[in-house]
């Protein structure tokens, strides 16, 4: 990555929502808890299946005891954990997997390779969790169709397939003329939730009783491997819980919490609530406990809104995946891609094509090889509960770093929640077999790329290094043999500003003539969010014809190198881009006879690098101001 490295930031910007309060909770509960608001169309069905109920299978401790764990998995995962505690580990406002890695790293005070594999891992998985929770939440709302009427049975996959290619078809058009619906249908959707419940509870009152976790406990204790399976399935209710974290940034604590606090979990209670009391009423209800909450006449109704509210789910475990794919870029875990944005005035809403198609083929997979939601069901799960336990790791360095707690308080305090995160791991492992397999191949793919991307870029850095030459010794020979000067600037990118760049030295080799202005530019990603105007630009005089710039981007910011060049003030500093030529170096990869790395390695980072985005478009310096050099390099 030409001109790209990383460092700690001097004055770190703080990024804050400027929205009002009740706009940013309203938002919140439209973007930030759709996935884990559709959840209940599946997640208790799934789990009394799970514990072996079937129409007159249906035995009432195994309802008490899901509706049980269920309570209490939304209490102690969400509600403690992420909602409570998390919310307050921000980097510079900014939440999620790799937002956390940022922060870490940075109070580690180095780049630790455990926690950098780590950070990897987490983000791996959460593609995996992208590719899932379109298809099981677009398909199991679909499902309910079938209880309309059973002539729509032959069209459930084909119409559930129509609905997920239309969504991924208007994600280039982006999201702000939807987005502001999103919210709104939402809450209604949390509302239609509470009084579907809530009227049911009055079935059977003894539902009420499963707010005690004895019930929980005496599940799993008494099921032994079937409870572990069920409790797999359980874990179904606080999949989304992770777009807490990883959406603080748009939103803000506060109004995150109040619209859990307030709104979700307790529409969320109710439902279950009232789905178990359904069903202690009525056991043949298990074949579809949401949908049959919700009198005949309501039922298409209710069906075409929880449809609304999975595409709205769906929608926003995409976008996050255009957010996390852009962050690994900056933190060079992957190779730079074509980002799109898509509103004038949102920086954080971009389109990136590659990952859109990717996602969209994986989706359609899906719901092509298990055809049902319940079949789904086994390989959902294991890439939330793996994200989990590495937010709950990460989480312990950064409370015992840099919140400074003793050590033994950040093990009492983290320790807890990472026990229940792997033994929800463990029970999902148990659908392994199942179709739990298809995330983990999902984001062993990805850890794969991000692996060789790393590798392969770190043998690149070294062999610059060694074909590069001091500045300082390039400029001295300079002086005692002065080149022929041409008017205008060049402006070299280069990740090590202190050496000089492999296209400096080719133009002097090639073209024996100079600019008469010279800039070495050096882009630097920095492990916070954002930063400041004014720490954006050092500029540093080396002599009259050559400056050293180094500029810095948070890791949640799009580098716009003549933008910010152009904004920079200095007395005797002047941007015209007409004038200016932008020389960088284009590597031509090679496999070398003797790779540091395995052959099939070193051949995936050459297609990597070759179909990574062009450095001049990733920092949006426009084409026709930019000059290449080529180089070859074996790999």
């Amino acid at each position: 990555m030409d001109g790209m490295v990383q460092t700690s930031p001097k004055s770190p910007v703080t990024h804050a929502p400027h929205a009002g309060f009740w706009a940013l909770t309203l938002g919140s509960i439209g973007v930030v808890y759709g996935d884990i608001g559709t959840s209940p169309l599946y997640a208790f069905h799934e789990a009394l299946v799970a514990a072996g109920g079937g129409h007159e299978g249906v035995r009432r401790e195994h309802i008490f005891g899901v509706v049980s764990l269920i309570l209490w998995a939304l209490t102690i995962i969400v509600t403690l954990k992420y909602v409570l505690i998390l919310l307050r580990a921000d980097n510079q406002g900014e939440g999620g997997t790799l937002s956390l890695l940022a922060l870490a790293q940075r109070v580690l005070g180095r780049t630790t390779p455990a926690v950098m594999v780590l950070g990897a891992i987490g983000a791996a998985l959460f593609y995996g969790d992208a590719v899932i929770t379109p298809a099981i939440s677009v398909l199991s709302a679909v499902e309910g169709l079938k209880l309309v009427t059973t002539q729509f049975d032959p069209y459930i996959l084909p119409i559930t397939i129509g609905i997920i290619i239309g969504l991924f078809l208007i994600q280039s058009r982006g999201t702000a003329a939807v987005a502001i619906w999103f919210g709104p249908i939402t809450l209604v959707w949390f509302a239609v939730m509470a009084v579907g419940g809530l009227v049911h509870i009055a079935d059977d009152l003894s539902i009420l009783s499963a707010i005690n976790p004895l019930h929980a406990i005496r599940f799993v204790a008494d099921n032994g491997v079937i409870g572990l399976i069920a409790l797999g399935a359980v874990f179904l209710a606080v999949t989304g819980a992770e777009a807490l974290y990883a959406d603080l940034g748009h939103f803000g604590r506060k109004p995150i919490q109040f619209a859990w606090t307030f709104v979700v979990f307790p529409a969320l209670a109710l439902n279950y609530l009232g789905q178990g009391a359904l069903v202690l009423a009525e056991p043949t209800a298990v074949e579809n406990p949401f949908f049959l909450l919700y009198p005949g006449w309501a039922l298409l109704p209710v069906v075409l809104l929880a449809t609304v509210a999975t595409i709205i789910a769906s929608q926003a475990v995409i976008t996050g995946a255009f957010s996390l794919t852009r962050q690994a870029i900056q933190l060079r875990l992957l190779p730079r891609m074509k980002i799109q944005h898509t509103s004038e005035s949102q920086s954080g809403q971009i389109y990136m094509g590659a990952i859109n198609m990717l996602l969209l083929a994986g989706v359609i997979g899906l719901v092509l090889a298990f055809g049902s939601s319940s079949k789904l069901a086994s390989a959902y799960g294991i890439a939330v509960t793996g994200t989990m336990v590495v937010t709950a790791t990460l989480a312990f360095v950064v409370v015992q770093r840099h919140w400074h707690w003793p050590l033994w308080a950040a093990v009492a305090l983290i320790t807890p929640f990472l026990l229940i995160d792997l033994v929800f791991f463990g029970a999902n492992l148990m659908k392994l077999v199942e179709g739990g397999y298809v995330p983990l191949l999902i984001a062993g793919l990805i850890g794969m790329i991000m692996w060789t991307w790393v590798k392969g870029t770190a043998i690149l850095s070294v062999h610059d290094r060694q074909s590069e030459i001091p500045l300082s010794d390039l400029l001295g020979m300079l002086d005692r043999r002065l080149p022929t000067f041409v008017p205008g600037t060049a402006i070299y990118l280069t990740a090590h500003p202190d050496f000089a760049p492999v296209a400096l030295m080719h133009t002097l080799k090639h073209f024996k003539s100079l600019h008469e202005q010279n800039i070495i530019l050096t882009i630097v990603t920095t492990d916070v969010p954002r930063i400041a105007a004014e720490d954006r630009i050092r500029m540093e005089t080396i002599n009259p014809r050559v400056r050293r710039i180094v500029m810095t981007f948070g890791y949640m910011e799009e580098p716009n190198v003549p933008h910010e060049l152009g904004l920079y003030q200095a007395p005797d500093w002047h941007f015209e881009i007409m004038t200016t030529s932008f020389i960088v170096s284009r590597r031509s990869l090679k496999l070398a006879a003797r790779s540091a790395m395995p052959p099939w390695q070193s051949r995936l980072f050459i297609f990597l690098a070759r179909n990574a985005a062009d450095a001049s478009a990733y920092f949006q310096i426009p084409a026709g101001r930019v000059v290449e050099i080529g180089t070859q390099v074996n790999v």
